[in-house]
């Protein structure tokens, strides 16, 4: 039997790696790259895995295993596309913070916040994990959460103010969707360093969840978790 492959997709790369090998691989994405070109991609990276399912975290909402529409960050045909036929082995798709959220959660009503090119964000509430569009959602001064603690904004901002605007956007929707806790994953995470004091409510993940929660959407405790 074959390994699950786990494949993280983001703004600026694409990540991959399999249960039984702690190598992880990846090539640049873009906002370029179509949905095939990223499979063909993957592809010519694991000749020498064997697979025999595939867990994917797509940067889009999704409903019926497939994205609704192109994410943002990259190029298109992404909206309908059969990534089952295209690996031409069984594949489960899910938003890509909603992936991360799955390799994080620790039981309880779970907030994942994705800080990376955009902001993904993921809820999880005893094993039922409901992937949403809080970033794009305004926020203040016509601006939305993505704009105030994206990429863009740390680049813009500095890192300071940058980590003050998460810290403030954790507060408002800590009070306003009252998980038990919220978890801070993505690549810009490690803006925040170990010994950076977080509130008592959060705490940072680490972006190798991603992949533990791709081997874990597998499991028989999360195979009706995720939403058609």
């Amino acid at each position: 039997m074959g390994d699950v492959l786990a494949i993280d997709i983001g703004g600026s790369h694409v990540k991959v790696r399999i249960e039984s090998d702690p190598e992880r691989r990846r090539f640049e994405s873009g906002p370029d790259m179509t949905a095939a070109e990223m499979v063909k991609g993957v592809k010519k990276i694991i000749t020498d895995w064997d697979i025999d399912r595939v867990a994917m975290g797509v940067p889009a909402p999704i409903r019926n295993n497939t994205a609704l529409v192109d994410p943002v960050n990259l190029g298109d045909g992404w909206a309908g596309f059969d990534f089952t036929d295209a690996f031409g082995v069984p594949t489960k798709l899910t938003n890509d913070a909603a992936m991360q959220a799955i390799g994080s959660y620790d039981g309880g009503l779970m907030l994942f916040l994705g800080l990376g090119t955009g902001l993904g964000t993921c809820l999880i509430n005893k094993y039922v994990v409901q992937p949403t569009e809080i970033a794009h959602m305004p926020y203040k001064r016509g601006k939305t959460f993505e704009d105030e603690v994206g990429e863009a904004a740390l680049e813009k901002h500095g890192k300071k103010e940058w980590r003050d605007n998460v810290l403030n956007v954790c507060e408002v929707l800590y009070h306003g969707l009252l998980p038990d806790y919220i978890v801070l994953g993505g690549g810009n995470v490690k803006r925040f360093k170990d010994d950076f004091k977080l509130p008592e409510y959060c705490r940072r993940g680490d972006n190798a969840d991603a992949f533990k929660g791709g081997f874990r959407m597998w499991e028989d405790a999360w195979k009706n978790s995720l939403p058609d």
